[in-house]
């Protein structure tokens, strides 16, 4: 049996997670937690599971506070209805990250993920898992922003770039521009690279936005919806970026 922990605040949708996995005869669920103090104290007593499913945003935390005290050698398929935290959770033992609602299939394709990254040994140490993870990539789809006491959630499709200015990271939509929580860097591990590129140190652009491209006196381009800064592209990034609009 996979000995298998729900980390879930909301009793309906842990109830709902739990007769979902209740169809696979494998599965065994043997604890239900609600909080990251809970959680903190559970994963501090017990042995720990092979197999934990978490949301990510609990009543009084991150459920990535939990693991980043009581570090585990499980692997966690985080189920949220946001991906902002994908970058992290990839970094904390994750091998799958379910939007909500959960379907059916999302979480049979993620178990069967889960069942392939077993070795034959009973055991598995972090070290394994984490060169194991490192073979997963996920991309972002879409962003969460904050607006005054409101959150936003903005589609990938809606950007046009990304670009820094003093220390912050922006995004801009044809509504407006946001800022992110992100590094320029962390949003090159997650972005779609089809979609986006980094062509300077200072922005990334989306290929759907891309209005014109000049290449004299230096390659630069015009996008429909940008900030008024001029958006150059390194001259070592030149060749990259024309082989990136025709991959």
């Amino acid at each position: 049996m996979i000995k298998t922990v729900i980390i879930e605040d909301e009793k309906p949708a842990s109830r709902k997670l739990e007769r979902m996995l209740n169809n696979f005869p494998e599965i065994e669920v043997i604890a239900k937690i609600e909080s990251v103090e809970e959680g903190i104290a559970w994963f501090s007593e017990n042995e720990h599971p092979q197999l934990i499913f978490s949301d990510i945003v609990l009543g009084d935390g991150l459920s990535f506070d939990i693991f980043e005290k009581v570090p585990t050698k499980g692997f966690i398929i985080y189920t949220t209805a946001f991906d902002q935290y994908t970058l992290k959770a990839f970094k904390l033992n994750s091998i799958d990250y379910l939007l909500k609602p959960v379907l059916d299939e999302d979480l049979s394709g993620a178990i069967e993920k889960f069942k392939s990254f077993i070795p034959s040994e009973s055991t598995i140490g972090s070290q394994d898992i984490k060169q194991l993870i490192k073979k997963e990539k996920s991309t972002l789809s879409r962003v969460l922003v904050k607006i005054g006491y409101n959150l936003k959630i903005i589609q990938a499709e809606e950007i046009s770039c990304f670009f820094s200015e003093n220390k912050i990271v922006y995004l801009q939509t044809e509504e407006r521009t946001y800022p992110s929580d992100f590094t320029l860097d962390e949003l090159e591990d997650v972005l779609d690279t089809k979609k986006f590129f980094r062509v300077n140190r200072q922005f990334i652009v989306s290929s759907d936005y891309i209005k014109n491209i000049h290449t004299s006196p230096y390659y630069k381009v015009d996008l429909e919806f940008q900030p008024q800064e001029e958006i150059t592209i390194s001259r070592d990034r030149v060749k990259d970026f024309k082989d990136w609009l025709i991959s």
